[in-house]
């Protein structure tokens, strides 16, 4: 019974495994600066449909909390995608109805929206504030999304390194020094709880990753969300 079981665990994680490698290989193709070429998936979509097929049937028993982690950052990215695709030509996510609180999507066994699978599925078991910059909502605002995949084994270093990209990005955050005033994405507006817990304010946690700090005493603004789709 014991062998059966471990031999089950082995057999999931190597799925894991082999979905991880897939959409590592997928999105390094795909993906350039952060941009997408979802007119050459959408002129070959099989793989695409491989990996979104990949993302419900897979099984996380046995899977270790990074294991888990990783593997629901790629499924949002891969289920993002795979929703455009399934409505391209389109000129923004937002110009598909329910994009991301209305479509539901298999994801692991589960019938989850975006929204859900990023607040109930990441958000709220890991408290990480970082994968803000790692999930990508297809809109050129976002950050920009990676040509890799995240890994279990190197998750919190790969979180690290698109967390500090982002912040030390002068598009991403727009610090004027003349007028002493930052602008900040709208997404430390929208989600300013996860960014305030284990620091007192957006920008105390933005200067933990910045080469170059922002005065605590600059005023802060939010920039207009730029919806438009991030396509090549």
């Amino acid at each position: 019974m014991k062998l059966a079981i471990v031999l089950l665990t082995l057999s999931i994680l190597a799925s894991v495994a082999s979905f991880t490698e897939e959409a590592d290989s997928f999105l390094g193709e795909r993906v350039s600066d952060g941009q997408v070429d979802y007119e050459g998936i959408k002129n070959d979509p099989d793989r695409i449909n491989q990996l979104y097929q990949q993302v419900g049937e897979m099984s996380l028993d046995g899977a270790s909390d990074e294991e888990k982690k990783a593997f629901y950052i790629n499924a949002y990215n891969i289920a993002t995608i795979h929703q455009i695709i399934e409505n391209y030509p389109v000129q923004s996510p937002n110009d598909i109805k329910g994009f991301f609180d209305q479509n539901k999507h298999t994801i692991a066994g589960e019938q989850l929206t975006l929204n859900d699978l990023e607040k109930k599925k990441i958000l709220a078991p890991y408290q990480d504030a970082r994968v803000h910059f790692v999930l990508v909502c297809a809109a050129v605002s976002c950050p920009p999304l990676a040509s890799f995949a995240y890994q279990a084994d190197k998750l919190d270093e790969q979180l690290d390194e698109k967390t500090r990209k982002a912040l030390n990005n002068d598009t991403f955050i727009r610090v004027n020094h003349d007028k002493k005033k930052v602008e900040l994405s709208k997404i430390f507006e929208w989600y300013q709880g996860d960014f305030t817990r284990d620091a007192k304010s957006a920008v105390a946690y933005i200067n933990q990753y910045r080469d170059e700090k922002i005065p605590e005493d600059y005023k802060v603004g939010y920039y207009t969300y730029d919806w438009a789709l991030n396509k090549q």
